[in-house]
């Protein structure tokens, strides 16, 4: 009886510590640095590209082979009729042949194989840039709705601040009964609007886990500051630092993988040497000897200038598909550069003027409001141009920082242009 005891107790013990262990994750605070430490830890776009240099250096490995040697048996004149029934009068030969390659087709095989390789590392390179830019985008995007979330519940308090007075003033008679309703309206349309970004946030918290390996946020709030801004680079810096991204690396160990190929193709006409060596035994003599033999094809009818023409074109297409893929880059980070230059302009405006304008006049017309000076209706488009400075500071703040991210994961010197901001 005390060990059925002992046994439920410790159940209910283990059953409260895994409870506990879970609060504890789902309220710890998430921030960026860890995100992208998970994200590159769990990724699973990094461990494909992991796979793919497991199965470019099998190809490197392989390309290393050489051809086997072949070995054959013949038996001639026998199982005939007369003197040559049976095996009586036969011939036996035992034979090994080996194909020499020649004219440095191993050696261009083998490059084609190590620029792979080296390709499938820069690849993995390229891909790990991008999971670090677009889980750091998509922290921006939580953290900004947190911030949306928290100006939207200060706007409703600030309404909600106003039902004490306006009922004195209804009982004075200085207000219609009609007022209270029209400021419940107004909060219950922030109310409307802070349910809608909720939504919005669960939503980006599941892109997160999802990109950090986790099928649902395993987090609590997540920690950083987005109103700590940093003049960037000039864009010639930004534009030369493009350079250096894995997707325009690549395009060398392309380029080399080509060319081997393209010398491939035009060896593939050169004839390789078969050598082949064996034994013979006369049964009808009992005798034996040495059987040797060089065998070369000829070239005639396939001169591969097919394949010749398709790997030239395949090279000369390599130079072209580089500059697209370059001017591509630079268009990103164009866009980018001028949402981070715009949204520097936009903050410099709301926060000089926009904003303390705003929150100055909201505070005098409440005041005001109070000595039977102003409506209720100047009240709460006060407040509402208050709610609506903040939220545009908020979203211009979120969307230097995403545009940061983005011209970061683009020059392939990731989170580096904004330190000590949300990081």
């Amino acid at each position: 009886m005390l060990s059925k005891h002992a046994t439920r107790l410790a159940c209910v013990t283990s059953l409260l510590a895994g409870l506990l262990q879970a609060d504890a994750a789902h309220s710890q605070t998430l921030t960026m640095g860890a995100a992208l430490q998970r994200a590159l830890a769990t990724n699973p776009r990094l461990t494909a590209a992991e796979r793919d240099i497991g199965i470019a250096r099998g190809q490197r490995i392989q390309s290393e082979a050489l051809i086997n040697p072949e070995v054959s048996f013949e038996q001639d004149d026998a199982f005939g009729s007369g003197a040559y029934r049976g095996t009586r009068s036969g011939e036996t030969t035992l034979q090994i042949s080996q194909m020499l390659e020649l004219w440095g087709k191993r050696d261009a095989r083998i490059a084609a194989g190590q620029a792979g390789l080296d390709q499938a590392g820069i690849e993995r390179q390229a891909v790990r840039l991008e999971v670090l830019g677009e889980t750091a985008i998509a922290f921006l995007n939580v953290l900004g709705l947190q911030r949306r979330i928290q100006i939207l519940d200060e706007l409703v308090s600030s309404i909600d601040r106003i039902t004490p007075l306006l009922k004195r003033r209804v009982e004075a008679g200085a207000s219609s009964v009609a007022e209270t309703g029209r400021a419940e309206v107004a909060s219950a349309l922030v109310k409307a609007d802070r349910e809608r970004t909720k939504s919005s946030l669960a939503t980006a918290r599941r892109e997160l886990a999802i990109l950090m390996g986790d099928t649902a946020p395993k987090f609590g709030a997540l920690s950083g500051r987005l109103d700590v801004t940093g003049r960037p680079p000039a864009f010639q810096t930004v534009v030369a630092a493009i350079d250096a991204n894995p997707q325009l690396v690549r395009w060398t160990a392309v380029y080399a993988q080509r060319n081997a190929q393209l010398i491939l193709a035009r060896l593939k006409p050169y004839p390789d040497v078969t050598v082949s060596a064996g034994w013979r035994h006369y049964n009808s003599t009992g005798d034996d000897a040495a059987r040797l033999s060089v065998s070369i094809p000829i070239p005639v009818f396939d001169q591969n200038r097919g394949n010749i023409l398709s790997a030239q074109e395949s090279l000369a297409k390599t130079a072209a598909e580089r500059k697209a893929n370059r001017n591509m880059l630079i268009v990103v980070a164009g866009r980018a550069y001028d949402t981070l230059q715009g949204s520097l302009r936009e903050l410099a405006i709301l926060r000089e003027t926009a904003i303390p304008k705003s929150k100055d006049a909201s505070d005098a017309i409440f005041e005001g409001y109070g000595q039977g000076r102003y409506s209720l209706l100047e009240v709460l488009d006060a407040q509402a141009s208050v709610a609506q400075a903040r939220l545009r500071e908020q979203e211009a703040q979120q969307n230097f920082h995403v545009a940061v991210a983005t011209i970061e994961a683009l020059v392939g010197n990731p989170f580096a242009l904004a330190r000590g901001s949300a990081r």
